[in-house]
């Protein structure tokens, strides 16, 4: 018999929901497997020494925010460069947090904690499908934990993959393979698109990330993803009111 603690379920439970979120990831993990070479082999043949690297990814664990990185660093940029432009590029995780938040504000702040470090676009898709179909506040933070921890300990190998081993394919960043995370990226937002507003906001935060991508330090995104989600926020915000408005005029006639 297990019990519920403001942990979650105790007893069995634990470990299942822990191995499901991290078996729920997997296909993610897969996306990322190349990605974390190609940063490991640039990191290889840059200024950087490996430790840095390596480092890198168990501290910030954020891809894109890595490769920015190394690419300012590698061009002298200055702390305070490196600083704001990655700030700006993972501020999207400020949005993931505020949609997941209902769902963990019940768990204790060690989790929550944790939770917050673990979180990375993969991560959020499958966290946020599996609590999507469940009340706010039922649910433990092992599922979340599992796929987290799953896709940590995945960067962190291939990215010591391509740290060891990427010296030996000196052309493996030029052979495509930075695609997989495109191809993950597809397969993150094509299930959410279920409603117009959803599709509202990927069109419009996507053709404004596309024309706006010369923008210095990333802005253009920032700006593409805050005008996506006014559009969604709009959208949903409209449907309620037409609904009034149409129960009004049928009342009146």
């Amino acid at each position: 018999m297990t019990h519920s603690t403001a942990d979650g379920p105790t007893g069995p439970s634990h470990f299942k929901e822990l191995t499901a979120g991290a078996r729920d990831i997997i296909p993610m993990m897969v996306g990322a497997a190349p990605f974390g070479v190609i940063f490991g082999t640039l990191v290889a043949s840059g200024p950087l020494h490996l430790w840095h690297g390596q480092l890198m990814s168990l501290v910030v664990f954020a891809g894109s925010a890595q490769f920015i990185a190394l690419g300012l660093i590698a061009g002298h940029a200055s702390f305070a460069v490196v600083w704001a432009t990655t700030l700006v590029v993972n501020l999207r995780h400020v949005l993931y947090s505020a949609t997941l938040a209902p769902h963990v504000a019940h768990l204790p702040a060690r989790w929550r904690w944790v939770l917050g470090a673990l979180l990375t676009d993969e991560v959020f898709a499958v966290a946020w499908e599996h609590y999507r179909h469940r009340e706010p506040g039922t649910i433990g933070p092992h599922y979340f934990f599992g796929a987290g921890l799953a896709m940590y300990l995945n960067w962190q190998l291939w990215t010591a993959a391509g740290l060891l081993f990427g010296a030996a394919f000196p052309g493996l960043q030029s052979l495509g393979l930075d695609f997989a995370m495109v191809a993950t990226f597809i397969a993150i937002v094509v299930p959410q698109l279920v409603a117009l507003r959803y599709i509202a906001a990927a069109v419009t935060s996507g053709m404004l990330a596309f024309f706006w991508q010369a923008w210095p330090y990333k802005l253009g995104l920032l700006g593409a993803v805050f005008a996506g989600v006014a559009i969604g926020v709009l959208l949903t915000t409209s449907r309620p009111n037409l609904r009034g408005n149409g129960k009004t005029a049928e009342a009146s006639q």
